[in-house]
């Protein structure tokens, strides 16, 4: 019988769609170009192929395109008679996350993984920081990540892919010592792997070195392609290393040619939160307010996000509301997260609509209120989601709060901007708390 990568059994007898389905699932994994190709070719050469039209229907769904993930998911449904127990499963989780219904596929993902490990497109939607995971709102899930990574590690022994996540995931959780050989082993194996140099970035960032950071990304980034849908956000990692390091001319040409929403390279909750967490991080460094930016980065949350439904990417929009000066828009996206909570249907709880309130606060120039929107939240934001990289845009707030209240004292015990390495904190004004 004809297997993938992992050696999971295929319920395919065409050798040309294995290849393909194979090739298309490689590219997927790894944020390359070329996956939708892949299993267009598979299902080409063996129309049947239930699991090549799944993973068709995720990489559709990730892509923004729910409708189309949806069509692809009912034809994979049709094949579903006779596939084994492993392949049902694997339709039925993805069915799950086509149908919009994340509880239930997180709820689905341990039975899942424990009974087939290696099954990596199931575990590829929740092995990164973003993921089903990290997008449950819930209290400790970047421990949870490890935990389930750890717990998997046996199955998947020396394999470039998984070793990679597993990196960030000890990186993301403090354990940087451990972190750093899996990120370099992963790397030693395939150069090319954008996951690899992902939680490289992040590593990095952790250590507070940005020269580090900036040295290898703008090497790495001249091997990825242009389209490879990492680019952009990896752009977005080398920018914040050039505020950190005080070429605001260097960062903002990346936010122009990289990753503002016209160029950006992926998908569009990423054109969104790469866009708006720089702008507002470039404000917060002391550089100008670049008001057509923002007008960009305002139109495109309005038009493509028009409820709320996701914390990570509600809270970018909380803020090019807040910025936009559209109190109406904000104040009916806050009720709506209300109103989700109220059913059950926001996990992450209160957290958002802080953080909405907080950024409408300082934009106000109430920086008190700001303060008090964010204190009560500060310890929970992992339920957010998102890297510690990137709710450092809210730390980064908070602390920019305590500057322009003149409470300096506070501003010196916050843990997160202390940074163990070279780096200062990108927040202008910084000096006055050393």
């Amino acid at each position: 019988m004809l297997t993938d990568r992992y050696g999971l059994p295929l319920a395919t007898a065409s050798s040309a769609a294995r290849d393909a389905y194979v090739a298309g699932c490689e590219a997927k994994l790894t944020m390359y170009p070329g996956a939708i190709e892949g299993f267009d070719r598979a299902i080409a050469a063996d129309p049947r192929f239930a699991l090549a039209h799944a993973a068709r229907a995720q990489l559709l769904l990730e892509r923004g395109d729910a409708a189309a993930s949806r069509a692809s998911m009912a034809a994979a449904n049709s094949l579903a008679a006779g596939l084994s127990a492993r392949e049902a499963s694997h339709l039925a989780f993805f069915d799950l996350l086509a149908a919009g219904d994340s509880e239930a596929a997180l709820s689905a993902l341990p039975a899942h993984l424990n009974a087939w490990p290696r099954d990596a497109l199931v575990l590829g939607t929740t092995a990164f920081t973003n993921g089903l995971i990290g997008s449950s709102g819930r209290a400790g899930q970047k421990r949870a990540l490890l935990d389930l990574l750890d717990g998997l590690a046996p199955s998947y022994g020396d394999d470039w892919w998984f070793t990679a996540h597993h990196g960030m995931a000890l990186s993301e959780n403090g354990q940087r010592d451990a972190a750093r050989p899996k990120i370099d082993r992963s790397l030693a194996q395939n150069p090319n792997n954008p996951w690899a140099a992902h939680a490289r970035a992040h590593f990095c960032y952790e250590e507070g070195d940005s020269n580090a950071a900036r040295a290898f990304l703008a090497s790495w980034l001249t091997t990825y392609p242009r389209d490879g849908l990492l680019y952009s956000h990896l752009s977005w990692h080398l920018a914040l290393g050039d505020l950190e390091a005080g070429d605001a001319a260097a960062a903002l040409r990346l936010f122009r040619e990289a990753f503002s929403p016209d160029v950006h390279s992926g998908p569009p909750r990423g054109k969104l939160n790469d866009g708006v967490s720089f702008l507002w991080r470039w404000e917060l460094a002391g550089h100008p307010r670049d008001t057509d930016s923002w007008r960009m980065m305002h139109d495109l949350a309005t038009s493509a996000f028009p409820r709320a439904g996701v914390a990570f990417s509600d809270m970018h929009i909380a803020l090019a509301q807040a910025v936009a000066g559209n109190d109406a828009a904000l104040a009916a996206r806050t009720r709506q997260m209300d109103e989700l909570m109220r059913q059950g249907r926001y996990p992450s709880g209160p957290c958002v609509p802080a953080v909405s309130h907080a950024f409408a606060a300082f934009e106000r120039r109430d920086f008190s209120a700001a303060i008090d929107a964010l204190e009560p939240i500060a310890g929970e934001l992992e339920r957010i989601g998102g890297s510690r990289a990137q709710l450092d845009l809210v730390m980064f707030t908070l602390f920019k709060a305590y500057l322009n209240a003149d409470r300096l004292d506070e501003a010196r015990r916050m843990p997160r901007v202390r940074r163990s390495g070279g780096s200062g904190v990108p927040v202008a004004g910084s000096a006055a708390v050393n």
